[in-house]
């Protein structure tokens, strides 16, 4: 800016007839290169020389040389040490003038637009000028100011104070500029010091300081929220357009919809769910004002005036909520009768349910009559004792119809819709509490919202006598085990909700005969045992996967009803149960059963990770597979699945349907101990299992559910028929091969059926915690588990004799004594099978083609194999030679061949079915042991058992 706005410019030489500053040529105002002028101004003794510059052209200035030399800073005085340069001294302040002081060196507005106004000029190519005095107004003081700083060697451009502009001081010898008062000021004007000029933004609001800049400005957000509010309002109409009204017809069907039945496998009833409605045709002629008041004022009391949506109902809801009395919900009566129409909105637990249900209530209040939303919303609500719509409550709860009902009777019922199942539950202990309150809210409704019609109800109405509930015996015995496990099967396809008013056909696998022969073979072996002893059977067809029958516990509705099905989901360790899976994937990668394995030790004799693997009794140090098999021999399955791999084990078993997170959990904390059953398995994934050595290597899944018919009996849900084939038919006939001789020459004897071939595995764990047989005939397999809790409260107190724990105990799991995989569970096994298979064509196995390459994994030297289901027997009638239980070789017991207390009549040491009258004592189940000695050492000593939730800590098998 050209100084001419405010008077003319300074010339900045001395006057020479009145020391006063000329006049200067106008130009711009520009910094010198050579930055700020020397401390303490232009002295006169080393000051640059003054040329004209009057008007005109200005005259030709000295050569380059003595103008370079006078732009140099004065020496220094002699003996001066460098330092900060000081602070200009005040060009105005003249000899004899009495008006000035010492200058304060950290004032120097003056100064600094002095030596503005000389860098302008040398910039413009002018030569410096000496400093005029500047021109007082009449009678006017200079006041230094003591509140500016030393500006430093830049200045800003932008920084207000330059001199004759506004904020800042008087040019030399020109009047005070007219200063803007601030703190920032520069120099002394003729009024406070200038402020800073502020920086404006480009729409002209001042700049924003402190935290406050970082705020989006208003306008770019008030834009944003138009941009995202048209966006939800364009995606509100479109859904809504989209969203479909059920017809009439419709409206019909669900109104007039009736329950589920659930059938047996041969087509007879076994259950019901829901019931048969009663609808109402007309709300004038059907229902009666005082009904429709009851319900309107319990639910819904602006039901009459509303859109369809109620908005004071939905903060009403969230306050009450939150405060603990909530009385009436948030929904309207049309949006539960929308909820009601649509079996998907009664499901979902989301925002986007709730959306849709307020979209359909919308609609439905535009286009139907409230009478009309009202009937089917009465004829579809859910009142509690399965009882759906107003006249089927009736008829349930007072044995009239729905015209007839009293005030009090309507009020009860219509108190009874906001949570029916509570109070069914309630009602059940005798608890009427809950209804009671619920009725007295209805009365106080009816007389707020009608006080011309009710007014006096309060005083006079009185809760109603109630009918007794006639119980449908749905659930008692087996049967609620069974209706259990076909719901959980069809819960992500048709939820309980849904049977229960679709009139669906339900025919499920189980065999009513086969059920009830389940239930026989368990009590009539069990008997004796103790209420604690939990026994579970399985039964599946191996060629289809269908689930035959089971026995999951005593009573589902007894007098100690126990709801747990112990046959689909107590969970415990397999034992030795476990091994024919690792059998599989021996013959799966190619070994043969003529293969010789450890008898005595694992091969590596350190397994990582698994602490050491032993037998109960000395084997020979090599034994076929076969053998093994039959005697199960931990050492030797520990040593197959090292040599196979426990992946491969891992593949197998999964194929067979044992859940893989169990086994890769079992591996993980277990590592090769998983061979010999420290898994984690059911009786139901047990009997599946053994399916693929009873069908070719096939695997079905075992399911419940044969289809699902709609009213119109069509097919909606058909049989999943799919399969795995998890090994070869080949491989499958050699595992059958092994496992047969379990049966006919090992730990499961007692299993063998007289008419038919039979195969299978016995189980105990350490401890005898879990006892098992699972074996399986051409057209079934079956599984049977037993095991053992007591009832602890957190005290430490214990209930004895008890099957089911009562409130504050939970079930600590203990052994089972001298129960064994070859005692009772073969027994229940036996019974059962022999049941099943009674009348049933005899079918052979397949010939096993013995096929895969013969391995001896067994150190050298090879020691001579021990006798396999081919040799022949043996002249003592125990099946062994020379009385001993081994063969004569140096791995074997021969100071046993003598022993008065064996007699040669006594346990074979393979058959985990007897311990000499150990029964579990002093020998820690040694068979040679009969509590007169300490238990062997080497024996592992399996993981202790966590309490509660029917589900055992693996510990090692045996």
């Amino acid at each position: 800016m050209s100084y001419s706005s405010y008077g003319s410019e300074p010339t900045g030489r001395p006057d020479p007839a009145g020391d006063a500053g000329g006049p200067a040529r106008p130009g711009r105002r520009r910094r010198s290169p050579q930055g700020d002028a020397p401390a303490g101004g232009h002295p006169a003794s080393h000051s640059a020389p003054a040329y004209d510059q009057g008007s005109g052209r200005r005259a030709a200035g000295p050569p380059d040389a003595e103008w370079n030399t006078a732009q140099l800073p004065p020496p220094a005085r002699p003996g001066s040490a460098p330092g900060p340069r000081p602070a200009p001294a005040d060009p105005r302040a003249r000899a004899g003038d009495p008006r000035r002081g010492p200058v304060d060196p950290r004032t120097r507005r003056s100064e600094a637009a002095f030596e503005d106004t000389q860098s302008m000029g040398q910039v413009a190519g002018a030569r410096p000028a000496a400093p005029g005095p500047r021109r007082e107004p009449p009678g006017a003081e200079t006041v230094v100011s003591r509140e500016s700083r030393d500006p430093g060697p830049r200045r800003s451009r932008r920084a207000p104070g330059g001199p004759g502009r506004p904020g800042g001081p008087a040019g030399p010898g020109e009047p005070a500029g007219p200063g803007r008062p601030g703190p920032d000021g520069r120099g002394p004007g003729d009024g406070p010091p200038g402020g800073r000029r502020a920086r404006r933004s480009s729409d002209g609001e001042p700049p924003r300081r402190g935290w406050t800049r970082f705020l989006p400005n208003w306008k770019i957000v008030m834009a944003a929220f138009v941009v995202i509010a048209a966006g939800v309002f364009g995606m509100i109409a479109v859904a809504y357009a989209n969203t479909p009204l059920p017809d009439e017809r419709s409206a019909k069907e669900t109104a007039t919809a009736q329950g589920s039945t659930i059938y047996y496998a041969n087509g007879d009833v076994m259950a019901r769910l829901g019931t048969e409605r009663y609808t109402l045709d007309s709300l004038k002629d059907d229902v009666p004002a005082v009904v429709q008041d009851a319900v309107i004022g319990a639910e819904n009391d602006t039901f009459r005036e509303d859109s369809g949506i109620s908005l004071s109902g939905m903060v009403r809801s969230l306050w009450s909520t939150a405060s603990g009395q909530q009385v009436q919900g948030a929904s309207t009566i049309t949006q539960q009768m929308a909820r009601g129409f649509f079996d998907n909105l009664n499901n979902e637990r989301s925002i986007t349910r709730k959306v849709k249900e307020i979209f359909i209530a919308v609609k439905l209040d535009k286009e139907w009559e409230k009478d009309k939303v009202l009937l089917y919303y009465l004829n579809i609500v859910p009142f509690g004792r399965n009882t759906y719509g107003i006249e089927a409550a009736a008829r349930s709860f007072f044995g009239k119809k729905t015209k007839d009902l009293t005030a009090a009777q309507a009020a009860y019922l219509a108190g009874r819709i906001q949570q029916p199942g509570n109070f069914d539950q309630q009602e059940a202990n005798k608890n009427f509490a809950g209804t009671q309150e619920r009725f007295n809210y209805v009365i106080r409704q009816m007389a707020k919202t009608w006080p011309d019609k009710y007014a006096d109800l309060p005083n006079t109405a009185k809760f109603p006598k109630i009918r007794a509930q006639k119980v449908r015996n749905n659930l008692s015995g087996f049967r609620g085990y069974m209706l259990d496990a076909a719901l959980a099967e069809l819960k992500d396809r048709l939820p309980a909700s849904v049977l229960k008013s679709g009139g669906y056909r339900v025919y499920t696998t189980f065999d009513k005969k086969l059920m009830q022969a389940a239930a026989d073979a368990v009590h009539n072996n069990t008997r004796p045992l103790s209420p604690e002893i939990h026994t579970s059977l399985a039964a599946v067809d191996p060629r289809n996967g269908r689930v035959i029958a089971f026995y999951g516990g005593k009573n589902y509705l007894g007098k100690h009803p126990d709801q747990f099905n112990d046959a689909f989901a107590a969970r415990k360790q397999a034992a030795s149960a476990f091994k024919p899976y690792v059998l599989a994937a021996w013959l799966h990668a190619g070994y043969s059963l003529n293969s010789f394995v450890p008898g005595n030790e694992t091969v590596p004799k350190v397994l990582e990770g698994t602490t050491k693997v032993t037998n109960e009794h000395s084997m020979p140090a090599a034994i076929t597979v076969t053998s093994a098999t039959a005697h199960s021999i931990n050492t030797a399955y520990a040593s197959m699945a090292y040599q196979v791999g426990l992946d491969k084990v891992k593949e197998v078993a999964a194929g067979a349907g044992i859940p893989r997170d169990e086994l890769d959990r079992d591996e993980a904390e277990h590592k090769y101990l998983m061979s010999i059953g420290t898994a984690l398995v059911t009786p139901l994934e047990q009997a599946g299992g053994y399916s693929i050595f009873a069908n070719q290597g096939k695997h079905y899944k075992t399911h419940v559910v044969l289809r699902v018919e709609d009213a119109n009996k069509n097919v909606v849900i058909p049989e999943d028929k799919s399969f795995t084939q998890v090994i070869s038919p080949s491989e499958s006939a050699d595992a059958v091969e092994a496992l047969r001789a379990v049966v006919k020459e090992g730990t499961g004897r007692g299993a063998a059926l007289p008419d038919r071939p039979v195969a299978g595995k016995t189980g105990t764990n350490n401890q005898n915690k879990e006892a098992w047989f699972v074996g399986f005939a051409p057209q079934l397999s079956t599984a049977v588990g037993m095991y053992r809790e007591q009832c602890v409260n957190k005290k430490g107190k214990i209930l004895t004799g008890r099957e089911i724990c009562p409130n504050g105990y939970i079930g600590k799991e203990i052994s089972l004594g001298n129960i064994q995989g070859a005692t009772y569970p073969s027994q229940v096994w036996k019974a059962f099978m022999a049941a099943a298979m009674n009348g049933k064509p005899v079918e052979q196995f397949p010939e096993p083609p013995r096929g895969g390459e013969p391995e001896n994994i067994v150190p050298s030297p090879t020691p001579t194999p021990t006798p396999t289901e081919t040799d022949p027997g043996f002249p003592d009638g125990n099946g062994l030679p020379d009385g001993n239980g081994f063969p004569d070789d140096n791995s074997g017991n021969p100071d046993n061949n003598g022993d008065p207390n064996n007699n040669g009549g006594g346990c074979l040491p393979w058959d985990d079915s007897c311990n000499n009258n150990n029964n579990g004592g002093g020998g820690g189940g040694d068979p040679f042991n009969q509590g007169n000695a300490p238990a062997d050492p080497a024996t592992p000593t399996p993981t202790p058992s966590a309490p509660g939730g029917r589900r055992s800590t693996p510990a090692p098998s045996r």
